[in-house]
């Protein structure tokens, strides 16, 4: 067992899948101890809130403030201000105008603005530009020249309780600073939120851990029906042979994932939880493990210590434990991998088509990707929403289809290099 292991170790392919497995893992077991809560609790009023540290501005006003004078803190500031749409306005706004930009660098918004206020007339009349047009100009040239003050302050006013009036409690000029530590609350979403304002980090890290305990179930439950089946199939032969393969054939002629979506479906939302998802793919994707399992029986139960065994009056049970069943045990580890990988991808496809887990219990990575689809993320460029999911997904497969593969180059002394 210490030279088997050892042998193991010493390829490259499964050490590096462990290793990124394992680093899934402490994700997935440390980050909730160290974030508490519930992954699915709501923290944003909005949506799609962009990863970042956010602090409270209603506190950020009455903490003390530090005054720096930065060279480059009003270009930021209008930059900040110039979207790219606005950036592409005035292009269009100086081109109707036949001013020449052919050399403008529109990011640069120095030589932007510096262009434009030479050129900008409020009166013009650009030929084929409506009021509405003209009038967006306008606001947008004044919001330029509001921002571009060598100098600026806001007042913070409070009503007063007993008489009504607005009176000024603080004055924030635009070279106060205040710093990050010292504001009472302040919340930093490494990955933002998702479209329910809820913390996408804390809810990944759940995630990964119901989508793996979901591949676990689903591969174990596989794994033991295919090995069973496989044992009894290709040790007994004739008709016990003969049932089972037929009943594998008939899984195999349906297609798994088609009879996966009906069984979900039949089962109704509200019975949908993680383990019976886990187990409804576990039922539908045993079927290549029992094939391969017979084959590899099959090789082994005209063996002499099989023949040994049979002639001292063992028991079938004691038999197939004892004197088949270690002889393609590697194997068996190896189709546990495959099956928690495909159980994993498989549930990640049933929450992308609704018929996932409950969506109000727990997160899994498919359901993830089915909530950012829903209120399209994809689409208005929310990438945090779902490229994280994807990766997670793809590490976790990866990893484990690397692990088999490092076992498979192990115990099959043909893939050596």
């Amino acid at each position: 067992m210490k030279n088997t292991i050892r042998q193991v170790f010493h390829s490259a392919k499964f050490v590096w899948g462990f290793s990124i497995f394992v680093l899934v893992l402490l994700l997935v077991i440390f980050y909730p101890i160290i974030f508490p809560g519930n992954p699915l609790e709501r923290i944003g009023v909005g949506t799609f809130a962009k990863p970042g540290t956010y602090v409270s501005v209603y506190d950020s006003v009455t903490t003390d403030k530090d005054t720096f004078k930065l060279p480059d803190a009003a270009a930021k500031r209008l930059a900040q201000v110039l979207s790219d749409e606005d950036r592409t306005k005035m292009a269009e706004w100086l081109t109707a105008m036949e001013v020449d930009i052919s050399d403008l660098d529109l990011s640069d918004t120095e030589a932007l603005l510096k262009v434009w206020k030479e050129n900008y007339d409020p009166q013009a009349r650009p030929k084929g530009m409506t009021k509405a047009t003209r009038n967006y100009y306008k606001r947008l040239n004044e919001g330029l020249t509001g921002n571009a003050g060598k100098s600026s302050s806001m007042s913070v006013t409070q009503k007063d309780a007993s008489t009504g009036e607005e009176k000024e409690i603080a004055k924030i000029n635009d070279t106060d600073y205040v710093n990050v530590n010292s504001v009472a609350n302040t919340k930093t979403l490494i990955l933002g939120t998702d479209n329910f304002g809820r913390d996408m980090m804390k809810e990944l890290a759940s995630a990964a851990g119901v989508s793996i305990r979901i591949g676990l179930i689903a591969g174990a439950v596989a794994t033991f029906i295919g090995l069973m089946f496989g044992l009894l199939s290709g040790y007994l032969g004739g008709i016990a042979d003969d049932i089972i393969l037929f009943i594998t054939n008939l899984f195999t002629v349906i297609p798994s994932f088609v009879l996966l979506i009906l069984i979900s479906y039949s089962i109704g939302q509200d019975k949908r939880g993680a383990a019976i998802v886990a187990l409804v793919i576990g039922l539908t994707s045993w079927t290549w493990t029992c094939r391969s399992v017979r084959s590899q029986v099959i090789s082994l139960r005209n063996r002499d210590h099989v023949n040994l065994s049979k002639l001292s009056g063992h028991s079938l049970p004691r038999i197939l434990a004892t004197d088949i069943l270690p002889y393609i045990a590697s194997y068996v580890v190896m189709a546990f991998i495959l099956q928690v990988s495909s159980g994993i991808l498989a549930e990640a496809q049933l929450s992308l088509l609704g018929l996932g887990p409950k969506t109000t219990e727990v997160p899994t990575l498919g359901l993830m990707m089915n909530w950012s689809m829903l209120y399209s993320a994809h689409l208005n460029g929310s990438w945090w929403a779902y490229f994280p999911v994807i990766l997670m997904i793809t590490l976790i497969s990866f990893s484990l289809n690397l692990m088999n593969t490092g076992l498979d180059q192990v115990f099959n002394p043909t893939l050596r290099d």
